[in-house]
């Protein structure tokens, strides 16, 4: 016999099939002690199911749901309504109707009752469906339970239900209803209680809303409720508001908006000790659901009841931590580049590349935590020495003005210096390895002669890649991943200690060009032309070849055709078949030889690569064919030098009409020679570090092909699904968890929605700062990094494949990182939303010559495609003309 009926009490978290999410977490609410739950029963999906099979239409009306454009109001609403018709003129079978009353009589016709909608895939911690279907209150009597109950079913179909579903994937038909019957209370005071706060995150903080008469008013958004925030037991924050309306139950049945009047409307809700008993019932159902829940409660007769509780699917995940230490994490997304989320490989090999945090080389970094498909670094450690406290904000701004800034706040904050060391001293072994690299920072800016440091590096990377390659080509199967455990821990001291003592005096002497000219000057006018085109950057030689490569291309029309329609899968075996192909394939063949290696998202080892996805690159070949003239950006480049020329040789002429002009004139001019001799190498580390990425990356795939032809895996790219160590022990056992990558692809289609945040605490915190700039009325403010006014189309780009840019656009993207250098040429100004003075946008950019504006919050929603926008470089701020 099919159960259409079952009580609260019968339920839990393993009944989501029958009696849907908000049935469910009724359930266990019921199960938790100390918590009242008025009485009730749900009607199961299984009714639901038997109800709308009544009829013959119905499977056509679900199938003809599929094939609406959601993006066409019209459409859905004529749809939706169908549908709902329908459903609301269709008779309730008579063994559902017998089974409905026989419950409700049984928890007490004489009572009034909410009805409310339970779907399947609603109030999950990966989905909410919350407030799609429909709710009813204070329904009495039979016939009116009855109606409530077939509405309930029908607005499973509401438009925006519908909408929603198709957007995120969900079948029509997978999706089932259930209904909740529950005893109504008529409360004095009712609201919602989040157990983490629901605008920072921060988990330990209750967050309590409160109104008079029934929480209806507070979830429609009709009255502005009280905010009452708990921490520890004690109340820390307790906002009143002006409440002129609230909701009551009619006696006759349904519901009526009533005025408040007088000094009621500035009554608290709530009396301290009930917000803070409010609070401790929350943790217990926290506790109990084992992750932060959006609880509707009412008070009435000073007892609370709980009508409902759900996982808030907001906030972003915590990196994990052990102990009750107060943790401060930054986003390594924001530092690189890439915050999109990434696949378990890709984490693991980075987490496996950082050399600190480590009980052994071949771990991975226990500093560095993923959280949200994200990684994050967790900088606790720094500030328990006062010094670093001190100086870390004011490195941190170099790279991301608002990391600096989000730094400076936490550690001015009372709970964190109450919570460190104030006297921790860094160990003088630290301080004795720093200082050679510190004295070579300083010779390097002194006195040394710098002409010969871009070919040592060259040199340097070349025969440290040669060395890997030949480490990882002579071994295979568990050994060649042992192998790359042994080699991915060196790479970052290994690069790093050969380029700071030459990249430490490119940032120092820049920062010293600025302020002495300010200071002596009273401007630094000459800045900008100062750091165009310097020698020996390895990513702006890498866009000047690809120019190179659409000046091949212009001349073959056949190619340009092709480009068009190419396939990444034939794409050389299509060029060589094209007239013309043969002639520029040579150019091609060399681009991808030197730099094939370089992507978007390059730091993520399971990102394609250009050499795996040529047709990356086609929407900058065509726009540069389409917007600049043969040889242009060679001659541009050219101009860039002549520029920067002539603007070292004003700087110390202008000095020299100042007091002490010769020493001010000298000293600038060893500066200006130390700055553009060595700021070429900022891009040489993360050159070499995706070079040995890409190797790794195809001794993996080549292990991987290996396990394809065992019928271990079903295609080469499973294996980015498993971590260094899973892979190793796969090659080793022959052996997969296919459900494993099963569960790691649905977690990655949710990580993949989420917007990281840059600083998080261990609590959960999202701690959010304005730029220091002071900006126009209606201005988007960010952090200036590359002088200059421009007005100009914003051409806004998610993805680079997706590109298409005329020259005197200004480009507006989430972030650029070396493989966005192919559209420098065509840009006449640059808005990103991270990114600091050093960081690859802001460094091209002055290459370049082009104003440039970094770190600007949400710059690609805010700012539409298309829109005259004008960009203040050297202020930091953004200004939309249309």
């Amino acid at each position: 016999m099919n159960q259409y009926v079952f009580y609260f009490n019968e339920i839990d978290k393993s009944s989501l099939a029958s009696v849907g999410g908000k049935g469910a977490n009724l359930g266990e609410l019921c199960h938790v002690p100390g918590i009242a739950v008025p009485a009730g029963f749900c009607i199961s999906t299984r009714a639901y199911t038997d109800f709308v099979n009544t009829g013959t239409e119905f499977a056509a009306m679900l199938k003809s749901l599929e094939l609406i454009d959601i993006e066409s109001m019209e459409e859905l609403k004529t749809a939706g309504e169908c549908i709902r018709t329908y459903l609301k003129n269709l008779d309730i079978p008579s063994p559902i109707q017998q089974e409905v009353i026989r419950a409700w009589r049984k928890t007490g016709s004489h009572y009034a009752y909410a009805i409310r909608s339970s779907a399947t895939a609603e109030d999950l911690p990966g989905a909410s469906f919350a407030g799609q279907q429909d709710t009813f209150l204070n329904i009495k009597g039979e016939k009116n339970i009855l109606d409530c109950v077939r509405k309930c079913w029908a607005s499973l179909f509401t438009d925006r239900a519908i909408a929603y579903r198709q957007k995120n994937g969900f079948k029509h038909d997978k999706v089932l209803l259930a209904v909740i019957v529950q005893r109504m209370v008529f409360p004095e005071v009712a609201g919602i209680m989040f157990t983490a706060d629901p605008v920072t995150g921060n988990r330990k903080i209750v967050s309590i809303d409160a109104g008079f008469g029934l929480g209806e008013a507070l979830v429609s958004g009709i009255v502005s409720p009280d905010l009452y925030q708990v921490r520890s037991d004690k109340l820390i924050k307790k906002q009143i508001a002006r409440k002129e309306i609230a909701i009551y139950a009619r006696p006759e049945g349904g519901t009526a908006k009533v005025e408040i009047e007088g000094e009621r409307q500035n009554t608290p809700a709530l009396t301290d000790d009930q917000a803070v008993r409010l609070a401790r019932m929350g943790r217990s159902i926290e506790k109990h659901f084992g992750n932060p829940q959006d609880i509707e409660w009412c008070l009435a007769d000073n007892e609370i009841f709980i009508v409902q509780s759900r996982p808030v699917t907001t906030l972003y995940p915590v990196p994990e931590v052990t102990g009750d230490k107060l943790h401060l994490f930054l986003s390594i997304g924001h530092v690189q580049m890439m915050t999109e989320a990434m696949k378990p490989l890709g984490i693991s090999v980075l987490r496996t590349l950082v050399p600190f945090g480590k009980s052994s080389p071949r771990a991975e970094s226990d500093l560095l935590l993923e959280a949200g498909g994200r990684l994050f670094l967790d900088i606790t450690p720094l500030l328990e020495y006062p010094q670093l406290r001190k100086r870390l904000p004011v490195v941190l701004r170099n790279i991301d003005e608002l990391f600096g800034r989000a730094v400076q706040d936490f550690v001015g904050r009372g709970e964190f210096q109450a919570a460190v060391r104030p006297d921790k001293k860094i160990n003088f072994a630290l301080v004795k390895k720093v200082f050679p690299k510190a004295l070579a920072v300083l010779r390097n800016i002194l006195y040394h002669e710098n002409y010969r440091a871009l070919e040592e590096m060259n040199r340097f990377i070349s025969d440290r890649v040669k060395e890997n390659r030949t480490k990882l080509q002579a071994v295979s199967g568990p050994e060649r991943i042992e192998r790359i455990y042994e080699i991915l821990p060196t790479l970052l001291p290994m690069t790093f200690s050969k380029a700071v003592p030459y990249m430490g005096p490119a940032l120092i002497t820049y920062k010293l060009i600025e302020g002495l000219s300010k200071k002596w000057l009273g401007d630094a006018a000459e800045l900008g032309g100062i750091s165009k085109s310097p020698p020996g950057n390895v990513t702006t030689e890498m866009g000047l070849a690809l120019g190179d490569v659409a000046d091949a291309v212009r001349n073959h029309p056949a190619v340009i055709k092709y480009l068009k329609q190419a396939t990444d899968a034939t794409f050389w075996e299509g060029l060589r078949a094209v007239p013309g192909g043969e002639a520029v394939l040579p150019v091609f063949l060399n681009f991808f030889e030197k730099y094939g290696m370089r992507g978007t998202g390059e730091i993520d080892i399971t990102r394609p690569r250009w050499r795996e996805a040529p047709t990356q690159l086609v929407p900058a070949i065509l726009s540069h064919i389409k917007s600049v003239r043969p040889g242009q950006h060679r001659r541009d480049f050219l101009a860039g030098k002549q520029e920067a020329e002539a603007a070292a040789g004003r700087l110390p002429e202008r000095l020299r009409q100042t007091p002490r002009g010769f020493f001010k004139a000298r000293c600038m001019q060893r500066l200006i020679k130390v700055h553009r001799s060595l700021i070429g190498i900022r891009e040489h580390p993360k050159y070499f570090i995706v070079q040995n990425l890409d190797m790794i990356k195809r001794a993996i795939l080549e292990e991987a092909d290996k396990l394809v032809a065992d019928g271990i895996l079903d295609h080469p790219e499973e294996v980015f699904w498993f971590s260094l160590q899973e892979i190793k022990e796969i090659i080793e056992t022959q052996r997969v968890d296919r459900n494993v990558i099963t569960m790691r692809k649905e977690k990655f289609q949710h990580d993949a929605k989420l917007t990281p945040p840059r600083v998080i605490t261990g609590e959960g915190e999202i701690i959010t700062v304005k730029p220091g700039v002071h900006v126009p009325p209606g201005a988007l403010a960010g952090s200036p990094v590359s002088a200059g006014v421009v007005e100009g189309r914003a051409r806004v780009i998610l993805k680079l494949e997706e590109a298409k840019m005329n020259k005197g656009d200004i480009l507006v993207a989430p972030y650029t990182d070396p493989a966005w250098t192919p559209l420098f040429p065509l840009a006449a100004g640059l808005v990103t939303e991270v990114g600091g003075l050093m960081t690859h946008g802001a460094v091209v950019a002055r290459e370049y010559g082009i104003p440039a504006v970094v770190g600007v919050d949400n710059a690609t929603r805010r700012i539409q495609d298309g829109q005259k926008i004008r960009v203040d470089g050297t202020q930091g701020f953004v200004e939309i003309l249309e």
